[in-house]
């Protein structure tokens, strides 16, 4: 499996990104795409989740009603759209996939229960 991650980049507080997760040879019924983020000197946290059968999503608080995931199963894409960005948004975005939904949505979005992770992107919001 392997995950590309893209879309960062510099952006004013208030403003918008999308980034993109690239998915090659996922092929589980049950796979679902994370994302991660990570803040200089704080712990990777989980911000999004998309169950790729159904689109099902999951949010962290700290970002719902702002960021939207969203999957292009034609193309293998998943999406993270962030609006009203925050400075405290400003980290290095990871996109990683677990072979088994049910990790992130009943357990909650733990970068330890991911399978397989893509190559970071950096968000950066200035205030």
């Amino acid at each position: 499996v392997q995950l590309q991650a893209s879309g960062g980049g510099l952006v004013q507080a208030g403003g918008s990104l999308r980034l993109s997760c690239a998915a090659s040879d996922l092929s589980f019924d049950d796979a679902a795409i994370g994302w991660f983020r990570q803040a200089p000197g704080k712990e990777r946290e989980g911000v999004a989740c998309i169950r790729l059968r159904d689109e099902s999503t999951h949010y962290a608080d700290s970002v719902k009603d702002r960021f939207t995931t969203s999957s292009d199963n034609a193309k293998n894409t998943v999406y993270l759209q962030m609006n009203n960005l925050k400075p405290e948004d400003t980290a290095v975005y990871y996109c990683a996939t677990t072979r088994y939904s049910s990790r992130w949505f009943l357990m909650g979005l733990d970068s330890f229960l991911a399978d397989w992770w893509g190559q970071g992107t950096l968000v950066t919001v200035s205030s």
